[in-house]
């Protein structure tokens, strides 16, 4: 089964269609709150300055003190990010509340409200003499003809927080002294004073960490990009020329903490350099006295020249020692060479090395190569035998004696060069070797010299740098714009607060309208009947013709509960039309071939659903066609349709009783419908339930089927009492009646139940009490009070 608590979109937008006035007396309602706060809202104003932060201004110049900052000592390099907490600081704005007066605000009388007087609008000012910085009081100062009038004195005890008020009212003059509750005060003028006009002014002095909370609350800063050293400060307030004088005076005391701040560092830096230079000097003069005395004891004029003298001769040594090496190294192989080549018929060449022409072995090599050429060369030409090569051997052993005899002395000779030079060698390695300590000690002290005087120097700039900077004191910022604004106030803004109105208005009523709908467990109308398949065969209006005022139709009337006849001949409102739709289809039902199944009974399942009002003007609407009509009282515990006729007795119980036994002793003829009987209840029995067991009632109703064209029987709630099912054993068909507004959704899935089970014969629907102006679940009736201004039906989708 569908969901019946689901609200559609459409169905939401018919219901507030359907409940404009609400919409637009909330609409009217919300405007006029709108237009009250603009009024008594006191406009509010902005003012904005753009400041950039010099990052490399460091003094006389964007190089000075840089090494200085590096070491720690004197910070000053600026950061964007730290400068804007340095203007959100609250000590700088308790600074700039102190120096313009701020917490003592003045206001004076306006059409809608009290306005802040401040500048051109400010007449006076007051000062309290006896009042402090965390003093809460307020009073009101009025000036006519040059006298003043204090008043309505209000103060507040810091230490206990308690509240005080003193209406005396005491006079005085201005410019002096006047004794008041909560002290002296003095009031004085200022030039936009008026002596031929009388002021009232309402002055409150507010504490001072209430004043700069309050402008720490209203001022905002901000870099203007990340890549910028500018940043925009603004400040909201209800005067715009305070806001002005506010940001000028926040940027002038920024500018003299830096300045002081720059100051104090560089004093506190001059203390520092002084006492550095006068212990660096000591120092220079304790390092200059070791070195002079280091070097006189240790006999070393200068160290570095006697080491660079012993490294040359060492290095000069070396290199003799090394051509000597050569040199016998070259002799003993001559010699080797002689030795090995004694008997040979070919003498070989002697090998002449670079070195020997110094010595004897040169020559007598250079001699000896060229008698071996010259044998060779005779050898060659014939033989060993010739006289000339045997008188040139013979020369050549000689010489090769010869030569062996100056080898072994020269590599002796040579042998003892060597030792001699390695012996001084070793003399010099040994001077050598006895300076490092020295030179070491003294690298260490002439170290220690060079970096003490480098310092020393260095700290000489830097003092005369620090001098300068005292001497130069630029400010940190530049003013990029001065404080400005427009001349609009920023709030509040009207157009704004007047769409906020305007959208509040109408969905403040439409969130009403939402959740008094989705909480709405009843039955709204026909749509939510559209998911049984039981057929609904009517849908009746609400409807009390005594009530005309559209606030007073959302009421349920009487009219839809009791036995009242409303149905008239020729009468084409509403409701008639209603119940000739009803009477329609009522006939449809009935089977015209079975002229006696005409019998139809009118139930519901809660009391209060107009059972009675349905049968009493359904008979009436039927007998309006000059149809046999026979309404019966069925609910003879209430006789709810016997009042119709003021309950005449005896009736249907007594009938069923046997107290009587003719039928015309309990029909009545309507008045006003000739063919429309009614048999009324009479006598409330102490056992209804036992009568209506009776066989006398089979017997009445078969009776009554063959002289009437339509039988209605007004039955009870089911849910009550059994009297129901107990009549429905005897009719042709059950009307079931369905209050909206009354019968709960939940009972819907009961009700299909009732007629899938089949419990009443030929179940149909009749839906009472809808709405007239109803668009969402049921028709448009489109029908006016007492006329016929007929705009056709409108039914929802599923209908």
């Amino acid at each position: 089964m569908q969901d019946q608590d689901f609200i559609y979109i459409q169905d939401l937008f018919f219901l507030c269609l359907n409940k404009w006035r609400w919409f637009v007396l909330s609409v009217v309602l919300c405007c006029a709150l709108a237009v009250a706060y603009i009024l008594v809202k006191e406009p509010v104003f902005q003012r904005a300055t753009d400041v950039q932060i010099r990052e490399d201004e460091k003094g006389v110049s964007a190089s000075d003190l840089t090494d200085f900052s590096s070491l720690g000592m004197l910070t000053t390099n600026t950061s964007v990010y730290n400068e804007m907490g340095a203007f959100r600081s609250p000590d700088l704005i308790r600074e700039v509340v102190r120096r313009l007066h701020l917490a003592t605000n003045y206001r004076h009388d306006g059409i809608f409200r009290n306005n802040t007087a401040y500048g051109k609008t400010l007449p006076i000012k007051a000062l309290a003499h006896d009042l402090t910085e965390e003093d809460n009081a307020q009073y009101t100062v009025q000036i006519e003809n040059g006298i003043v009038t204090l008043s309505d004195f209000k103060w507040t005890d810091p230490a206990t927080d308690e509240k005080y008020k003193d209406n005396t009212e005491v006079q005085g003059v201005l410019a002096a002294p006047i004794a008041t509750p909560i002290g002296d005060i003095t009031i004085t003028v200022t030039r936009f004073y008026d002596e031929t006009t009388d002021y009232t002014i309402f002055v409150h002095h507010s504490p001072l960490w209430a004043t700069v909370e309050r402008f720490s609350k209203a001022l905002a800063v901000a870099q203007a990009d990340e890549e910028s050293t500018i940043i925009n400060i603004s400040i909201k307030d209800v005067s715009a020329q305070r806001a002005e004088d506010f940001l000028n005076m926040m940027i002038a005391v920024y500018n003299e903490n830096w300045v002081a701040e720059k100051n104090q560092r560089s004093a506190s830096t001059s203390v520092f350099i002084n006492d550095r230079l006068a212990r660096i000097e000591s120092d220079l003069s304790g390092v200059d006295d070791t070195i002079s005395t280091y070097k006189a004891a240790n006999l070393i004029p200068d160290l570095e020249k006697v080491a660079d003298l012993y490294m040359d001769e060492a290095n000069t040594l070396q290199a003799a020692i090394k051509d000597l090496k050569n040199q016998v190294y070259m002799a003993r192989h001559i010699y080797n060479n002689l030795q090995a080549n004694t008997q040979q018929d070919y003498y070989p060449l002697l090998p002449a090395y670079a070195g020997m022409e110094n010595n004897p072995l040169g020559p007598q090599i250079v001699e000896y190569n060229k008698t071996v050429l010259e044998r060779n060369t005779l050898y060659a030409q014939s033989s060993s035998r010739n006289p000339l090569v045997i008188q040139l051997d013979t020369t050549l052993a000689a010489m090769r004696d010869g030569i062996v005899i100056t080898t072994e002395n020269l590599i002796t000779t040579l042998n003892d060069q060597i030792h001699t030079l390695e012996q001084y060698t070793r003399d010099i390695n040994s001077q050598i070797a006895s300076h490092p300590q020295q030179a070491k000690d003294l690298i260490t002290i002439e170290r220690q010299q060079k970096v003490k005087e480098s310092l020393y120097l260095f700290l000489l700039q830097k003092r005369e740098e620090n001098e300068l900077s005292q001497a130069f004191a630029a400010y940190n910022t530049r003013i990029i714009s001065t404080p400005q604004g427009q001349r609009k106030p920023i709030a509040p803004k009207k157009m704004y607060v007047l769409v906020i109105a305007l959208a509040l208005g109408i969905l403040i009523p439409a969130v009403i309208l939402y959740l008094l709908e989705t909480n709405n467990t009843k039955v709204r109308g026909r749509k939510d009947l559209d998911a049984l398949s039981i057929p609904l065969i009517g849908e009746l209006p609400l409807w009390n013709p005594n009530q005309s005022k559209w606030w007073q139709k959302a009421v349920h009337t009487k009219a839809n509960n009791e036995a009242t006849l409303v149905v008239k001949h020729g009468n084409r409102d509403i409701v008639n039309e209603a119940f000739r739709v009803l009477r329609t289809n009522i006939e449809f039902l009935i089977d015209k071939k079975n002229a006696q199944s005409n019998v139809v009974a009118i139930t519901s399942f809660n009391p209060g659903s107009g059972k009675s009002f349905i049968a009493v003007n359904t008979a009436a609407c039927l007998a309006i066609k000059k149809k046999r009509v026979l309404l019966i009282d069925g609910d003879i515990r209430h006789a709810s349709t016997s009042a119709y006729i003021q309950s005449p007795k005896p009736g249907l119980s007594d009938y069923l009783g046997g107290f009587t036994d003719n039928l015309q002793d309990i029909v009545i003829t309507d008045p006003n419908h000739p063919t429309l009987d009614i048999i009324p209840v009479g006598t409330i029995p102490p056992n209804p339930t036992e009568l209506l067991y009776d066989e006398r009632l089979k017997a009445l109703i078969d009776t009554l089927r063959t002289q009437y064209d339509y039988v209605l029987i007004d039955c009870p709630p089911i849910n009550i009492v059994a009297d129901t099912q107990i009549i429905a054993q005897h009719v042709d068909r059950t009307l079931f009646v369905v209050r909206s507004g009354l019968l709960e959704r939940t009972m819907l899935p009961e009700l299909e139940k009732l007629y899938q089970d089949k419990a009443y014969p030929n179940m149909s629907l009749v839906l009472n009490g809808t709405p007239c102006d109803d668009l969402r679940y049921g028709y448009r009736y489109g029908y006016h009070y007492g006329t016929y201004g007929h705009y056709g039906y409108y039914h929802s989708e599923n209908a």
